[in-house]
């Protein structure tokens, strides 16, 4: 098993990325911001950092590099996609997936251990948790999720909202004012997939807790949930999902 790690001029997680997919026992390729091919991966994780700076505003420059033709290529056939913090910035702005992410409610960059909770585990990108909330970090000054009032029901509706940031019960912190949501996503979303449920965007750092010597091992349910789910994929032929599929 091979899975792609992209790295873009101002990626500082990708290291990270690589790191964790080892340990999840598959091979981590590298694949360079200026070339479409992505190596015959069988899915493809955007890491966080600051990518081309973050100018104008986060991900806006990315989302026209080269390799990003090739993951929505890629995208489009089936593939497996995962953007973390900066990625999920880039996803957003290629309209990859819904939404955007704004400035933090504070205006400050925030960076801390945040709890966040899956909120179905049928998907790619969550099978492999436990249904409890897990301990991640967050690094951003842009990660506040924000859509439409349409949208977040239609996203709402068809099951898109894979984690929400929580209380250490459990409940969403939905009021954007709550310590618990530390950017003040609207109805604590800290991370979302689109409609056909292949491509996937989330603030929180998982690979950066993927092991017990980094504190806690808890975000490697999120790795492995990809890991496993692409293994899937390539041994089914690669097929494209249909958002019927994707949502039952």
């Amino acid at each position: 098993m091979r899975i792609g790690v992209v790295t873009f001029p101002g990626s500082n997680s990708d290291v990270d990325a690589q790191n964790a997919l080892s340990v999840a026992g598959v091979e981590p390729v590298m694949l360079w911001h200026e070339s479409p091919d992505l190596a015959g991966v069988s899915a493809v994780v955007l890491p966080g950092g600051f990518a081309y700076g973050d100018y104008i505003r986060a991900g806006v420059i990315a989302r026209f590099s080269p390799v990003m033709r090739g993951i929505s290529d890629f995208a489009a056939k089936g593939g497996l996609v995962l953007g973390i913090c900066n990625g999920f910035q880039v996803l957003a702005e290629s309209r990859l997936v819904p939404g955007a992410l704004l400035r933090n409610r504070s205006l400050r960059f925030a960076s801390k251990i945040v709890a966040i909770k899956p909120q179905r585990l049928d998907s790619p990108f969550t099978h492999a948790m436990d249904g409890n909330p897990i301990h991640i970090p967050i690094a951003h000054g842009e990660g506040c999720y924000y859509a439409d009032e349409a949208t977040l029901n239609e996203i709402e509706r068809n099951g898109q909202i894979l984690w929400r940031y929580v209380h250490e019960d459990g409940t969403p912190a939905l009021d954007p004012d709550d310590p618990s949501n530390p950017n003040g996503s609207l109805r604590a979303i800290a991370g979302v997939s689109n409609a056909a449920g292949n491509v996937a965007g989330l603030m929180p750092h998982p690979e950066r807790m993927s092991e017990g010597i980094l504190g806690t091992d808890e975000g490697m349910q999120l790795i492995r949930s990809l890991v496993e789910s692409a293994k899937s994929w390539e041994a089914a032929g690669r097929p494209v999902p249909t958002k019927a599929e994707a949502v039952k």
